[in-house]
């Protein structure tokens, strides 16, 4: 007796459409054989079911039920079919499932039937004509036979299937041979079996004559140890020499490609086939990680992986340090090499490695490149690359390269919805261009054309929605109100009006307001009804059967809609069908439509979902039997008259209004759906129309996506060429979906060009549920001819692209791991990858040879010849203009230097003054100190000092004019009260290249009043060079609270709309991609080693991830010029809800162009605006030369505490800027400075890369260099250099080679070595990767000293002003309960210091500030709920109050909300303090255990036993 499938199977776990379709199953029979090796189950069905689905079912009985068991389920279905069947539209239905199963049963069976053609004379014959051949002749009965039995026994009819042959022209395009393909491949099957046989028993030999010499694995330890000892399973014994050099025990070969042991020419073996620790291995592989540690002995270990593109291992070999350097030579990132070597578990890492190395052979490249031997080459016009969010994952500069090297004549770059990668591919561009201008210079030929050169076509792939589509069609300006209408809905076989049938009509007619009749047929399709729709639907093929065909129905719809108006739920559905029926019918109909849906749009933009039923929902009207045409078209009548009323109160009265009604919205189109296409820049007027469209796309229609309607695409479409682009374009999936000719052809006329790509990239529609009628490649390949046909017949050139995501096959791993990171990993990967011009034309053969090369280089180099070779930036500089800013600049410098060294100015600060403004002036940076000195001056009017950033010191105008605090000239005195100056003494002199301030106090010898003292000595050149034309960068110190209104004063200065954010692009950091990379391959069950992870990794890091913006910069657009020609714009992080404005690109790429403010905040001048509110103290006024301040650096004493009583500190720095940690304090103590001047040297120290670890501290500690003398700021060089007598201009060019990590260049260190310059400073310029700037870090310093003068002076300020600005994880509970209790919580942070986390650790940091704090005999006074501040500590009396945020587990908003409720009086209990404050209840109950609520009661109700009756 026959069960439902899941009566037997019912544990078994399949897919949604799986089970639905097997729940319609029933399973007739299981049987099994004898050994139980083999099981059988007979399944009945009333649904046909396709082969792939038998198998599925197979696969998954097999493997839930089964495991891993050396058994065979086989499914022998039958199905019951209704009378709609008829064998014709069977073979229609089901001949590619019968085409599946013959290719899994013979592979030559398959090609003969696939190009075969069924013929039915007869409802009960069928007959196979096959071709006539001897193959075919011969396989005819077997097939025919196969045949018989699918028809008759599985399917249920009778029928005689026969066979006859034709004679068939040999086709220029032949069919593929299957067979040879079948033949090749098992070939290869079978010598890859024997292959990895072969493999495995050497392995195994291998391991039996190891197992008999003894244990060899031990014996290179041996020798590594001490230098002595012997292979006992080898060739060698005791101590080996090789030119007098020691190589770990090994002879070197005279073989010169052996770099390291013995000689060896062993087979290699893939390193993925390497399965734990197997002895001995041979491998090759590309270095792609160094590294080396010195250890005892003076040896080295090696340690470097190594990877062969299958995977990836580390190796490990240790060597004399002696030998170090030559091995270096050969063995380094990049290096092919071929190693022997014994695997083994490292036992500090505990992963696999190879150790014991034998030998190292170099080897060539033996990875395969391919390229492009076309005479012809062919154009890339769809590439995506890294800034494709989460998408694309290679490098445009390496896709841009390997177009140029293969000989293309440009590339278009079109990034999903951004433009972010064109600059960086501009980069690349002007170094092709620059490297064959040179070329052709040496040669003697003129400059390269740059519209024949090598072409970067700018362009994006754009997120389009149609707009366009009117709510009303064929408008004839019938009333809203007289006119009658006939609400309609149709049941359909699928999606297409010109394959699929109607099943069902449904209407009602509506008038004046009322339903006043109603029309609801079946129509017998005269085919099956597919599974699908049943169940959409609940139509089965009973309830058409025996229905009118359309040839009735329509007429009669027709009839019934007579002189009415057409009203539908996206109408364009319904009548689309309606139209194709009408016409195929011969019948003449013209309909005007109105669509619910773009009226629901109007009315209800923020909805997300404008489905029928959604829309009923939100009108609450009841929609029931959804899918069934009567019941929807009664539902869409009654949506119809509420939207009436509706509309009559916008003034509608007609159906021309109706239309006017659906003009889009920004909110409108967010909701419409969206498709790609492809948009190039022609001209330059195209990249501006480009960069504005982005822009729109990004500000005001971002929805998930940047959406770009088609109204917006309009508008802007002249310099602009529109392609179709992919799968997911309008047209193709109007193609896939059979949508009417009438359609497709205003589709077709919209684009300048269509696309079409290789059949793999769309291989996905195969296995999809979403294309009915895609079911083998060959529909795809379909798909691609009509486009080209389309193409034909509206002349439209066509062009074959790759949809480029990845540059070459193999980097198909990473964006698979991307893609499985974002949950799509449901789909087989595509082979997106940039193909050869040969790769193309082959892909494309089945078109012809012709048609492949028109379409793939004929057509593409077409539309690469309409686009002009253009920059993705505007070339010229646009600084903005404020009026006079030469002449302002000039006053105020001239004012503020008479202020301070009087009316005759000493000839020193006049030469200075003149030299800097003639070359800022005549360079046209006026402007730019105008601003900043604007930004200044508010900033101290509101009363925040600002700390200037950068050389910007090094500028006395930037002194004089107020920018800076720096005063950039040698140190000197100057009288307050006179004005006497003194620059020249030799008391000065002696401070030459120091700070005046560490000079001696002196009085003036003409008025006797003390005098100033004053400079830093900096030469201007450092910020704008000899030349002057350097581009300045002002970068200034706000304060963190006051940076927002300095950012908001810009638009004064500019006016509103021509300041914006400087943008930034976030991607995919080494961490996160690490976690990508590991959790796939765990969800695989494949454990990879750490080398392997980190290997692949590399093919993330960078993919964009979002965009963001620069902590402080501002871009400043001049008045008049539009932000589009430069670049687009766009939210931060796309985020919709904030006002402010960023850059598209990152600001790196246009602040060449525009103006860039770095307006930073910082917590110094924060800190500084707290002391003097909180002290009343001028910090303007704290003398830099107190000896008591300088102490601190170097002692504690004037803090009047020891180191023992702070941890062993043994400097007062902690919580001072700059030297407050420990890492900055040991700086101190290593260099003992006794000056300013020696602490301006160790901030730059502190801000350098490579500068002092390794480098400067090694000098000073060996008695090489003193802080004096040691490199310590860029500046350091140039005078140096200059001293020395080397060119000036030289000496600053070198000065910033070496700043910026690029070393020396040989005209460098010869200028050097013939000016003798000592061989340590070369040395030490060599080593450095980065350098502070002089007036950077006297900025710094000045701001520190004036901090550190609080912590000596007014020690409560300064320990109030650091735990409310700087502390990082302050603890009231861990901190503020007394010195005792903060020393047992600190020496349980101490015991288990090595597994403290990140928090714990910025918390034992304040815990140290505040134990100094204790031991100077300052105590926390308690947290006075109704006085405390909700974010800043307060002094009050010789005590400090904390703030209510420093209570654990209170925020920033319940700390706001606590001193606002309590200006509302005194709390009745903690309900009332819950009610009012809404603080969580933990932060209530921490507040309770500490005290700080006093004695309120928990509630405020009232007991009786309160009165004490």
């Amino acid at each position: 007796m026959a069960k439902p499938f899941f009566d037997v199977f019912p544990t078994l776990k399949l897919d949604g459409r799986m089970k639905e379709l097997m729940d319609e199953v029933e399973v007739d029979k299981v049987s099994t054989t004898r050994k139980q090796d083999f099981i059988r189950i007979y399944l009945s069905s009333n649904r046909l079911i396709e082969k792939a689905d038998v198998w599925k079912a197979e696969k998954e009985i097999k493997k839930q039920f089964f495991g891993s068991a050396d058994l065979t389920v086989k499914i022998y279905e039958r199905f019951h079919l209704s009378a709609q069947y008829t064998p014709q539209n069977l073979m229609e239905i089901y001949e590619d499932s019968i085409l599946q199963e013959f290719k899994e049963y013979s592979p030559i069976e398959y090609t003969l039937l696939k190009n075969a053609e069924f013929v039915f004379p007869e409802e009960d014959q069928v007959e196979l004509v096959l071709e006539d051949s001897v193959v075919g002749m011969s396989k005819a009965p077997e097939i025919t036979s196969i045949l018989t039995k699918i028809l008759n026994e599985r399917c249920g009819f009778s029928v005689r299937v026969s066979s006859s042959f034709k004679k068939t022209e040999k086709k220029e395009e032949a069919a593929p041979d299957y067979s040879k393909e079948s033949a090749k491949m098992t070939a290869k099957m079978e010598a890859s079996e024997e292959a990895k046989e072969a493999r495995k028993e050497k392995r195994e030999q291998a391991k039996e004559e190891r197992k008999a010499a003894e244990g060899t694995a031990a014996a290179p330890k041996t020798s590594f140890g001490n230098g002595t000892g012997s292979f006992k399973g080898g060739s060698f014994k005791g101590k080996s020499k090789w030119g007098g050099r020691d190589f770990g025990g090994f002879k070197k070969s005279d073989d010169p490609n052996v770099i390291y042991g013995r000689d060896f020419d062993d087979d290699t073996m893939q390193i993925a086939d390497i399965a734990g620790e197997m002895g001995e291995v041979c491998i090759h592989g590309k270095i792609i990680l160094y590294d080396k540690r010195e250890i005892r002995n003076e040896k080295s270990i090696l340690i470097f992986d190594v990877t062969d593109f299958t995977d990836t291992i580390t190796v490990k070999m240790f060597t004399h340090n002696e030998q170090v350097p030559d091995l270096e030579k050969e063995i380094k990132v990049g290096a092919f090499i071929k190693l022997k070597g014994i695997t083994m578990v490292d036992k500090f890492d505990h992963e696999l490695t190879i150790g014991s190395v034998a030998g190292i052979r170099k080897i060539t490249d033996f990875t395969v490149k391919r390229v492009d031997n076309s005479e012809m080459k062919r154009v890339e016009l769809h590439c995506h690359t890294k800034m494709s969010d989460m998408d694309g994952v290679s490098e445009v500069r390496d896709i841009v390269k390997q177009a140029y090297k293969w000989g293309m004549p440009g590339i278009a770059i079109t990034d999903h919805g951004v433009v972010q990668a064109l600059t960086d591919a501009n980069h690349l561009w002007d170094d092709f261009w620059s490297e064959e201008a040179g070329k052709r210079k040496e040669a003697g030929d003129t400059h390269p054309d740059r519209q024949k050169f090598f072409k970067l076509i700018l362009g994006v792939e754009a997120y389009l929605v149609d707009d366009l589509k009117e709510i009303v069609i064929n408008d004839k300006g019938q009333s809203l109100t007289d006119s009658t209408f006939v609400v309609f809905d149709i049941e359909t076989t699928g999606f297409s009006p010109l394959k699929n049938r109607i099943i069902e009509i449904g209407a009602v007619k509506v008038q004046n307001g009322q339903i006043i009749d109603r029309f609801s047929e079946f129509v017998n399709p005269e085919v099956p009804i597919p599974f699908r729709i049943e169940k959409l639907t609940s139509i089965n093929d009973e309830m058409v059967m025996n229905a009118p065909t359309r040839d009735v129905i329509i007429p009669k719809f027709l009839e019934f809609c007579e002189g009415c108006v057409l009203v539908g739920h996206n109408v364009s559905f319904d009548i689309s069908f309606i139209n194709q029926n009408c016409k195929e019918l011969g019948i003449s109909a013209e309909f005007t439509t109105v669509d619910t849906l773009g009226i629901s749009r109007v009315f209800f933009p923020l909805q997300s979902k404008h489905t029928l039923d959604a829309v009923a929902k939100t009108l609450n009207i009841s929609l029931e039997h959804h899918h069934r045409a009567v019941d929807d078209a009664e539902c869409t009548a009654l949506i119809f008259l509420k939207f009436v009323p509706m509309m009559q109160e916008k003034n509608v009265q007609n159906l021309t209004q109706v239309n006017a009604l659906g003009v889009s919205t920004p909110e409108m189109v967010k909701h419409l759906r969206p498709h790609h296409c492809i948009i190039l820049a022609k001209n330059t007027l195209g990249r501006v129309h480009l960069y504005t469209l982005v822009s729109k796309s990004h500000l005001t229609y971002f929805q998930r996506f940047p959406l770009i309607p088609k109204s917006e695409l309009i508008k802007y479409r002249e310099g602009l060429i529109i392609g179709s682009a992919c799968c997911a374009g309008e047209l193709y999936g109007a193609v896939v979906e059979d949508r009417p000719e009438q359609e497709i052809a205003r589709l077709v006329n919209f684009y300048d060009y269509l696309e079409i790509q290789p059949i793999g990239n769309n291989h996905f529609m195969v296995d999809s549920d979403h294309y009915d009628d895609i079911h083998s490649d060959d529909d795809i390949r379909e798909i691609n001819k009509r486009i080209c046909t389309l193409g034909e017949q509206f002349h439209k050139p066509v062009v074959a692209t790759c949809d480029v995501h990845f540059l070459n096959p193999e980097d198909q791993i990473y964006r698979q791991i991307i893609q499985a990171g974002r949950g799509f990993d449901d789909e087989a990967p595509a082979p997106l990858y940039l193909r050869t011009t040969e790769e193309m034309l082959k892909e494309f053969d089945y078109l012809g040879t012709d048609k492949a090369r028109e379409i793939c280089i004929t057509n593409t180099r077409k539309i690469m010849d309409m686009c002009d070779s253009i920059s993705p930036v505007r070339p010229d500089k646009c600084p903005p203009v404020i009026p006079d800013s030469d002449k302002i600049l000039t006053t105020i410098c001239y004012n503020r230097a008479h202020e301070i060294y009087g009316e005759t100015l000493p000839s020193i600060v006049e030469e200075r003054l003149e030299k800097e403004l003639h070359s800022i002036i005549s360079n046209g940076f006026a402007v730019m100190y105008i601003i900043a000195q604007k930004l200044v001056w508010k900033s101290n009017e509101d009363g925040y000092l600002v700390g200037s950033r950068g050389s910007v010191g090094s500028s006395f105008v930037a002194f004089t004019s107020g920018i800076t605090e720096v005063n950039s000239l040698s140190p000197h005195y100057i009288c307050p009260k006179c004005h006497y100056s003194d620059f020249d003494s030799e008391d000065v002199k002696a401070f030459s290249g120091k700070s005046g301030c560490d000079m001696p106090d002196k009085r003036c010898p003409k008025c006797g009043h003390m005098m100033n003292k004053d400079g830093f000595d900096i030469p201007f050149e450092t910020f704008l060079g000899f030349k002057g034309d350097k581009e300045p960068d002002i970068d200034l110190n706000f304060s963190g609270e006051y940076q927002s209104k300095a950012h908001k004063y810009t638009e004064v200065i500019f006016g509103y709309g021509q300041t914006f954010r400087a943008g930034t692009i976030a991607g995919l950091a080494d961490k996160t991609a690490y976690g990508y990379v590991k959790k796939f391959y765990d969800g695989l069950g494949q454990g990879k080693r750490k080398c392997e992870i980190n290997r692949v990794l590399q093919g993330l890091v960078g993919v964009r991830r979002g965009t963001g913006q620069h902590p402080g910069g501002i871009i400043v657009l001049p008045v008049g010029e539009d932000i589009n020609s430069f670049t687009p714009v766009q939210h931060p992080a796309n985020d919709m809800t904030t006002a402010t404005v960023t850059t598209h690109y990152d600001y790196h790429s246009i602040d060449h162009n525009l103006l860039k403010l770095d307006i930073l905040g910082h917590d110094d001048p924060t800190m500084i605006r707290f002391l003097q509110d909180c002290t009343g103290l001028d910090p303007k006024l704290v003398p830099l030369d107190d000896h008591n301040v300088m102490s601190l650096f170097e002692d504690t004493s004037a803090l009047n505490i020891t180191p023992e009583q702070i941890g062993g500190t043994k400097l007062g720095c902690l919580g001072l800027p700059e030297f407050g940690t420990d890492f900055a304090m040991q700086m101190v103590i290593d260099a003992q400075p006794t000056s300013f001047s020696h602490l301006i040297r160790i901030a730059g120290l502190a801000h350098g890369t490579d500068v002092w670890l390794g480098n400067a501290q090694t000098l000073i500690m060996e008695g090489t260099a003193t802080i004096d003398t040691a490199i310590c700021t860029r500046d350091d060089i140039m005078i140096y250099l200059i001293q020395k007598g080397m060119d000036k201009s030289l000496s600053f060019k070198t000065m910033e080679s070496v700043r910026k990590g690029k070393g020396l260049k040989p005209e460098m260190k010869e200028a050097m070595i013939a000016a003798g310059v000592p061989e340590w400073y070369i040395q030490s310029c060599l080593k450095i990767k980065y350098m502070f700037p002089k007036a950077h870090a006297a900025a710094y310093v000045m701001m520190a000293w004036r901090i550190a003068y609080f912590k000596v002076y007014v020690p409560q300020a300064f320990y109030a002003a650091w735990f409310s600005i700087r502390a990082k994880a302050f603890s009231y509970k861990d901190m503020c309960q007394g010195e005792n209790h903060l020393h047992s919580v600190m020496n349980e942070f101490n015991s288990r210091k090595d597994e403290l986390s990140n928090t714990e650790q910025a918390e034992y940091g304040d815990m140290r500030v505040v134990e100094e704090m204790y031991e100077r005999g300052i105590e926390f006074a308690p947290i006075d709920i109704f006085t405390a501040k909700s974010r800043l500590f307060q002094v009050v009396g010789d005590k400090i109050m904390p703030s209510l945020k420093s209570i654990d587990g209170m925020g920033e908003k319940a700390a706001d909300a606590v001193v606002e409720a309590a200006k509302d009086g005194p709390f009745l209990s903690r309900d009332d303090f819950r009610d009012r404050t809404k603080c969580p209840q933990g932060v209530i109950d921490t507040l309770n255990e500490l005290g700080l609520l006093g004695e309120i009661p928990e509630s405020n109700q009232i007991s009786l036993f309160d009165f004490g009756m």
